[in-house]
C-alpha cells in the first residue's frame, strides 16, 4: 500500500512537471508552423494559426512581428487595431505597441489621430529619463527619426536639465538627417561645460567627418565660437584637432599660440604641434612653430630641445628643397655646433653631434671628418647607450657610403644585436636588409624582411613592406635576376649620391629590359633623381608617363601626387596644380596622400589666406 500510494505521489509530480513542457514544445512547433507558412506566403493557414496563439500573451514576443505585419498587408486595419490596444491595455510598458498603432494611423491617413498619439506618447515619456530614452530608441527603431529627436527635445524641455543633456543621441540623430550645423551644436554643448568629453566628441566626430564641406562647416562654426566664448577652452582646443586632422599644423599651431597666450600657459602644446608637423614632414610649418617656442620660451627646461627640433626643422627644409644648397648645409653645420656648445654633454648636444655627421658625409662629401665626431660619441662614456647605438649605425651607413659594405653590415648587426626587440634594432635589420638587396642577395633580405613586417613601429613596418613587395613582384622573373640585380646596384649609386651615375644605369635598363615589370618603378625612380638635380620638366614627363601606362599600378598615386607637386613647388604653376590636386582626390580617395593633397588644393584656393 505504502509502495503503490509512492508510486502515484511519483507519477503525479512527474506529470505536474512534464504536462506544461509538452505543452510549451507544442506551443513552439506551432508558432514555427505559422511562421513557415508566412515565409511561403500562405498567409491564410498561418493567420488562422497566429490568431490563435495570440490569445496567450506569453506568444506574442515570438509572434508579433509577423502577425502585425500579416495583418497590414491585408489591409485589416480593424483587426490590428483591435489586437494593438489589447496589447496596449495588458502593459505597463507598451511604447513599441503605441508607435505601431499610430503608424497605422498614419498609414491609413488618418494623420490628426496618428500626430495626437505621437505626441502622447513623447508628452508621457518627458519627465523621466529612462522613459526618454527607451521611447526614443524606440522611435530610432522604426525609423521615425524626427520623432527620436522631438522626444529628446521635449525632454530637455520639461526635466530643465543642464544645456548638455541628451547631446550626444541628438548628435547622432540631426547625423541622420542630414543636419550636419545642428549635429556640431550638439557636440559644442556637450563639451562645452566638461573638458574631459572633450576626447570622446573628438572619437564621434572621427566617424563623421566624411566630406570636405562637412569638415568646412565646422571649421567655420568653431571659428565663431572661439570668437564668441574666447574663455571656453574646449573650442580652441577642439579647433586645434581639427586642423591636424587637416594636416594644417601651421592653423593648429596659430589657434594653440592664441590660447597660450590667453591661458598664460607653458610651450607643452606648441612643441607637440610642432613635433606632429615635422613627423608627417611640413618642415616649413615646423620650422615656423619651434622658431616661435625658442623665442617666447628661451629660458624654459626645454628651450635646448626645442633649438634641437628648430634646426632639425630647417636641415628637413633644406634636404628636401632641390638642387640642395650646400651653404645651406654648412649653416646648419654652424647651427649644430653652436647647439652642442651650448648644451655641452647633454643628449640633446649628443644627438646634435650625430646629425652634424650626417651632414658632414652625405653632403659636403667629408668622410674624415664625419668618422671622427662618430667615433667620439660611440667612445663617450656618458652617451646615452641609445645614441650610441644609432651613431653606430649612421657610421655604418658613411662604410656604405664609402663602398664598404662589410664594415657596415659589421655595426649594423652589433647594435640589432644590443636592442632586440626595440625600433632602434628593428632599425638596424632594416639596413642590414637593404644592404642585402643593395648587394642583389634577394632570399636573405626578403627573410629579414618578413621579420620586420611584423614590427611595432609602423614606419619601419611599412618600409619594409615596400621593400619586400619591390622584390617579390619583380624578382625571379627569369633565372638570373638580372634586371633586378642592376635595379638594386642603381639604388646603391644612389645611396652614394652617384645621381649621374644612376640616372644613366636606369636608361640603359629602359632599353636593355624594355616592358619588364620594373618599368614603371624605373621611370618613377628617374623622376626622384632629376627633381634632385632641379631638372623638374623632364620629372613632370617622367612622372607623366607612369601616370598614363600605369594608372592601376602600385606606383599611380604616389606618381600622380609628387607630379602635382612639382607643378605647385617648383614650377609654379598654381591653378594646374590645383586642377591635379582635385583630380587626385577623385582619382584615388583611399590614397595616404589624400589629406595632404587636400591641405595644397584648400592652400591654393586660397582657404588658409587668414
Amino acid at each position: 500500500m505504502c509502495i503503490s500510494a509512492g508510486i502515484q505521489k511519483f507519477f503525479g509530480l512527474f506529470l505536474l512537471f512534464i504536462l506544461p513542457l509538452l505543452g510549451l514544445a507544442q506551443q513552439q512547433q506551432e508558432i514555427n508552423l505559422a511562421d513557415e507558412y508566412y515565409q511561403r506566403g500562405d498567409l491564410v493557414k498561418a493567420r488562422q494559426l497566429y490568431e490563435e496563439l495570440a490569445k496567450d500573451e506569453a506568444n506574442i514576443a515570438h509572434i508579433h512581428t509577423n502577425y502585425l505585419s500579416l495583418l497590414l498587408s491585408q489591409d485589416d486595419y480593424k483587426t490590428a487595431e483591435r489586437y494593438l490596444l489589447r496589447l496596449i491595455r495588458n502593459r505597463a510598458n507598451a511604447e513599441r505597441f503605441q508607435i505601431e498603432l499610430a503608424q497605422m494611423y498614419s498609414q491609413q491617413g488618418e494623420t490628426k489621430k496618428a500626430e495626437k498619439l505621437f505626441g502622447e506618447i513623447i508628452e508621457a515619456a518627458a519627465a523621466n529619463n529612462f522613459k526618454t530614452h527607451v521611447v526614443a530608441q524606440q522611435f530610432m527603431g522604426a525609423r521615425l527619426y524626427e520623432k527620436a529627436l522631438r522626444t529628446y527635445e521635449r525632454a530637455r524641455e520639461v526635466q530643465r536639465d543642464p544645456d548638455e543633456t541628451y547631446s550626444l543621441q541628438m548628435a547622432v540623430l540631426y547625423n541622420v538627417l542630414g543636419n550636419q550645423t545642428q549635429m556640431f551644436e550638439e557636440y559644442f554643448r556637450y563639451i562645452r561645460q566638461n573638458p574631459t568629453r572633450l576626447q570622446h566628441a573628438q572619437n564621434m566626430l572621427q566617424n563623421v567627418l566624411n566630406k570636405p564641406e562637412d569638415i568646412q562647416a565646422l571649421e567655420t562654426l568653431l571659428l565663431e565660437k572661439v570668437q564668441q566664448e574666447p574663455d571656453n577652452r574646449q573650442f580652441g582646443d577642439l579647433l586645434i584637432w581639427l586642423n591636424l586632422q587637416q594636416k594644417n599644423f601651421y592653423g593648429a599651431f596659430v589657434q594653440a599660440r592664441a590660447l597660450q597666450r590667453r591661458f598664460r600657459t607653458g610651450s607643452e602644446q606648441l612643441m607637440e604641434i610642432g613635433q606632429i608637423a615635422l613627423e608627417n614632414k611640413d618642415y616649413q610649418a615646423a620650422s615656423k612653430i619651434f622658431e616661435y617656442i625658442n623665442q617666447s620660451f628661451s629660458s624654459s627646461p626645454d628651450r635646448f630641445l626645442g633649438r634641437r627640433y628648430l634646426i632639425l626643422s630647417r636641415e628637413n627644409l633644406v634636404k628636401s628643397t632641390y638642387p640642395v644648397d650646400t651653404a645651406e648645409i654648412r649653416k646648419l653645420i654652424t647651427d649644430y655646433r653652436s647647439l652642442v656648445q651650448d648644451a655641452e654633454n647633454t643628449p640633446t648636444a649628443m644627438d646634435a653631434q650625430n646629425s652634424m655627421a650626417m651632414l658632414y658625409a652625405f653632403y659636403l662629401d667629408e668622410k674624415d671628418r664625419a668618422t671622427e665626431i662618430l667615433t667620439e660619441l660611440i667612445q663617450n662614456p656618458r652617451a646615452p647607450a641609445r645614441l650610441r647605438g644609432q651613431s653606430k649605425m649612421t657610421q655604418g651607413d658613411i662604410y656604405l657610403l664609402m663602398g664598404e659594405p662589410w664594415e657596415a653590415t659589421l655595426l649594423y648587426s652589433q647594435v640589432e644585436k644590443a636592442f632586440k626587440d626595440d625600433p632602434l634594432g628593428y632599425e638596424a635589420k632594416l639596413r642590414n636588409a637593404r644592404l642585402s638587396y643593395f648587394k642583389g642577395e634577394f632570399a636573405l633580405a626578403q627573410g629579414h624582411l618578413d621579420v620586420l613586417k611584423e614590427a611595432t613601429s609602423r614606419e619601419i613596418a611599412n618600409d619594409a613592406m615596400s621593400l619586400s613587395q619591390l622584390i617579390k613582384n619583380n624578382s625571379f622573373m627569369d633565372s638570373t635576376d638580372l634586371p633586378m640585380q642592376r635595379y638594386a646596384a642603381t639604388e646603391l649609386l644612389l645611396f652614394q649620391n652617384k645621381k649621374d651615375e644612376a640616372l644613366r644605369a636606369l636608361n640603359a635598363m629602359l632599353t636593355d629590359f624594355a616592358g619588364h615589370s620594373l618599368t614603371d618603378e624605373i621611370l618613377y625612380k628617374q623622376a626622384q633623381i632629376l627633381i634632385e638635380l632641379g631638372r623638374f620638366p623632364e620629372a613632370v614627363d617622367k612622372l607623366t608617363k607612369v601616370v598614363d601606362n600605369w594608372s592601376h599600378d602600385i606606383l599611380a598615386d604616389d606618381a600622380w601626387f609628387l607630379r602635382a607637386r612639382i607643378v605647385e613647388e617648383y614650377l609654379k604653376e598654381r591653378e594646374t596644380a590645383m586642377e591635379q590636386y582635385g583630380e587626385f582626390m577623385k582619382r584615388f580617395p583611399g590614397s595616404v596622400y589624400v589629406a595632404e593633397a587636400r591641405k595644397r588644393f584648400r592652400s591654393l584656393r586660397g582657404d588658409f589666406a587668414n
